[in-house]
């Protein structure tokens, strides 16, 4: 078992030796799509920038070296050790960027607070940096021994630790099929419940791979739980709906929304918010005469999904299951 020290610390003391290494020698996080982020969210000189999920701040880079002279970047993170590792990497860049500790979930507040006004593009990369899979020590990957937390913000809240060892098996069972759609979920949910208490991912990992078996294309057996886990834990599906009603508003006329997402769920609420919001009328189609009084605020600009090219997903295979969509907002706020 890990005590409670163990638990508090292990996460801490990664992060701190990851830190230390030379700036050289930090193998920051490759941006997936980096190059079509930029051109879908058209970045010009003097524009002004949000990035709701800085990470270690490759995407934040990007922007800065094309907005600039006269650009800023708004750049945010949930996680407090992203944020640390994007400062080191964004440094030469004072005073062009403000880093803030905080969830795409409050956007509005953070705009507000930080008096950014209105923006001329604003991103969202949902994808886990290699910071949080290789040095957070917060269990994110199944294939490391670390405490079975999974915390983006480790301020609070349930771990994944919580809920294997809490809740009932249907409970759990339902988890699994709804965040990982994992097909044989009553089956891992079952072996959860006999083999628990959990203290680290490589113990829940394998238990997870004796009941589940390998998906097409080599696919970890225990890719799905980890990723319902990590969903559950941090409310990421509630708060991307959140983020994007929030993030449209904020946009200038003519300013791009662009999001990556890496798994259906993500994909299917950016899709439905980027339709719903590119509507006239959204009344039920049983009722006569529009009552809803919606106004369109996006042009959809992606009518496809783009992917990572061939060459990127053989240099980075962690891009294989990107996905990025493009809308132009019609509206806006004018400041």
């Amino acid at each position: 078992m890990i005590s409670t020290d163990e638990r508090t610390l292990a996460p801490k003391k990664a992060i701190m030796e990851w830190a230390r290494q030379p700036m050289d020698a930090v193998p920051f996080h490759q941006p997936v799509l980096l190059e079509e982020a930029l051109e879908g969210l058209a970045v010009r000189p003097g524009g002004r920038y949000v990035d709701c999920t800085t990470g270690e701040g490759g995407h934040t880079e990007g922007i800065l070296e094309r907005c600039l002279p006269g650009g800023h970047v708004l750049a945010l993170d949930a996680d407090s050790a992203a944020v640390d590792a994007a400062q080191r990497r964004l440094n030469s860049y004072q005073p062009h960027f403000t880093l803030v500790h905080g969830s795409y979930a409050q956007l509005g507040d953070i705009i507000a607070s930080h008096q950014f006004g209105s923006a001329d593009g604003i991103l969202f990369d949902l994808g886990l940096s290699s910071l949080q899979l290789e040095a957070s020590g917060r269990g994110f990957s199944f294939r490391r021994n670390e405490p079975l937390d999974m915390r983006f913000d480790t301020r609070g809240g349930p771990t994944a630790a919580d809920i294997v060892n809490s809740y009932h098996q249907e409970e759990l069972a339902r988890l699994l099929r709804t965040y990982g759609e994992e097909p044989r979920a009553r089956s891992i949910a079952r072996a959860i419940v006999q083999r628990r208490p959990f203290d680290t991912a490589a113990q829940l990992a394998e238990v997870v791979t004796r009941v589940a078996k390998p998906s097409r294309g080599g696919i970890h057996p225990a890719t799905r739980t980890f990723q319902a886990l990590r969903i559950a834990v941090n409310n990421e599906l509630d708060n991307l709906q959140t983020g994007l009603e929030q993030a449209i508003p904020l946009l200038k006329p003519g300013g791009r929304l662009v999001v990556i997402s890496y798994h259906s769920l993500e994909d299917r609420i950016v899709k439905g918010a980027f339709r719903r919001e590119s509507k006239g009328c959204i009344c039920p189609p049983e009722v006569p005469q529009c009552v809803c009084d919606h106004v369109a605020q996006l042009r959809i600009i992606t009518r496809k999904v783009i992917t990572p090219s061939a060459n990127e997903r053989v240099r980075n295979p962690r891009s294989r299951s990107a996905r990025m969509r493009v809308a132009e907002h019609l509206q806006g706020i004018t400041q």
